[in-house]
């Protein structure tokens, strides 16, 4: 049979085949994809090919992973040289953010946005919790939302405490396959609940002493959407590591940059201390956001190149 892997718990799985049935399967030994390492061969997303290994407990054993059309990673938490299938086979990614209890930083944003440009993933911001934020934050969140929309990123404001534009949050997600991601504490299992109440989703407050959300959902599960489409929730990240990817490439996944590097006077310019750097140059003249700029700067920072 073909199926749908909706849920991963490690060494089992939630599968649905192309008939709407639910199966639990495991895998056939041990699975590598393309000679690239990873912590989990098999992801929420994937099609596999599984057979019956009991019809009656409904359990099958999954024998070959098909191709994939896309999909994105992140380093492994516990395995800084490993990386971390988030989900495959992606219309879509949205990152909940917040700016407020807690408060997402541009930098995680900015990797976020990198890792999706790598997979050519489309990406949307939604930024929640708008109750809770003050003049300055509305003050923040248009300067960011101007910066992001400029570059080709839609970006919305929700709140699920009131109820408030969840119409344009569903507009975004209907007849899709969205990856819902975000820091945990960024209230995705409240805004999922304000959608769809029958999905019961555990919610936590925001840890009072750190400011950092709780986790809340332990591992990635797909959902059915009732007007159309699919998410994908993913457990709350503290941080988001970029794998594969080297000094060299990362202002390829930067829109504003990509469009630019062919007007730097050195084809390996990265964009700091040579001369007749366009992206420097486009960033001096306003073209390309300062904080858009120095983001780059942290990121290329803290890539580490492999040595040989």
């Amino acid at each position: 049979m073909i199926a749908t892997v909706y849920k991963s718990t490690g060494s089992w799985y939630s599968l649905k085949d192309e008939e709407g049935r639910f199966w639990n399967g495991r895998m056939k030994g041990v699975m590598k994809l393309d000679d690239i390492t990873s912590t989990n061969p098999v992801a929420v997303g994937d099609k596999v090919k599984a057979a019956v290994e009991s019809e009656e407990s409904g359990t099958v054993i999954i024998d070959e992973i098909l191709d994939r059309h896309n999909y994105i990673n992140r380093q492994s938490p516990r395995h800084k040289h490993q990386q971390h299938i988030v989900a495959a086979n992606l219309d879509q990614s949205l990152l909940i953010a917040t700016l407020r209890e807690p408060k997402t930083s541009q930098g995680f944003i900015d990797r976020f946005l990198v890792a999706c440009e790598m997979y050519h993933v489309p990406a949307v911001i939604a930024f929640n919790k708008s109750d809770l934020y003050k003049s300055k934050d509305l003050e923040k969140y248009e300067g960011w939302k101007a910066m992001y929309e400029a570059i080709g990123y839609k970006v919305i404001l929700v709140s699920a405490e009131k109820r408030e534009g969840l119409e344009a949050f569903t507009e975004v997600l209907q007849d899709k396959t969205t990856l819902l991601s975000g820091h945990s504490g960024v209230g995705k299992s409240s805004l999922l609940n304000a959608l769809f109440p029958g999905m019961n989703r555990k919610t936590q407050d925001v840890s009072g002493w750190s400011g950092k959300g709780q986790h809340t959902t332990t591992f990635a599960e797909m959902f059915d959407l009732p007007f159309g489409g699919r998410i994908i929730d993913t457990p709350g990240m503290r941080e988001f590591g970029l794998v594969n990817i080297s000094k060299a490439e990362l202002s390829h996944y930067f829109p504003e940059m990509r469009d630019r590097l062919n007007d730097c006077q050195f084809n390996n310019c990265l964009h700091m201390n040579e001369p007749g750097c366009a992206i420097k140059e486009a960033t001096v003249n306003g073209e390309i956001h300062e904080d858009r700029y120095v983001s780059y700067c942290g990121i290329l920072d803290s890539i580490e190149e492999k040595k040989y």
